[in-house]
């Protein structure tokens, strides 16, 4: 009787199946376009954040830091260079919305909040210049 018993060789460790795969790619695109709608709502609440009345630029810094993780964030959870759209576009469209008078007269981005005007600025050239280096960047898979 042997002291070991024969035991069964693990399976080799290979690529993840192609429906998990697509459901993470899924799942992390969702989560993308979801984080940059929740950015984006952040940065507009802290727009107006003052302290000791003069406007902070706090939200300024998030817009670039934030733009800047969301779209590292979803060419890697996404695995394809235009996944920099994912939560870029749900971000401007919250901006546009934001800049726009309501039939009440109400207005979250105002012209003179020199803060809002900074941080769409500083947030749409945060996602153009990721988007541009994606496109500049190497392939680094065969469908990316």
């Amino acid at each position: 009787m042997p002291v070991v018993e024969d035991q069964e060789t693990p399976p080799e460790a290979g690529p993840p199946p192609r429906l998990l795969d697509l459901g993470l790619r899924l799942t992390g695109g969702i989560v993308a376009v979801v984080a940059g709608v929740v950015t984006g709502v952040l940065e507009l609440l802290l727009a107006t954040f003052r302290i000791g009345g003069q406007l902070v630029g706090v939200s300024v810094l998030l817009a670039i830091g934030a733009n800047i993780a969301l779209s590292w964030f979803a060419h890697e959870a996404v695995g394809r260079r235009w996944a920099v759209a994912l939560p870029a576009v749900p971000w401007f469209a919250l901006m546009a919305v934001a800049a726009v008078r309501t039939s009440e007269g109400d207005l979250l981005l105002a012209g003179d909040n020199w803060v809002g005007l900074a941080m769409i600025v500083a947030g749409a050239m945060t996602f153009a210049v990721m988007g541009f280096r994606q496109i500049l960047a190497p392939p680094t898979t065969p469908g990316g």
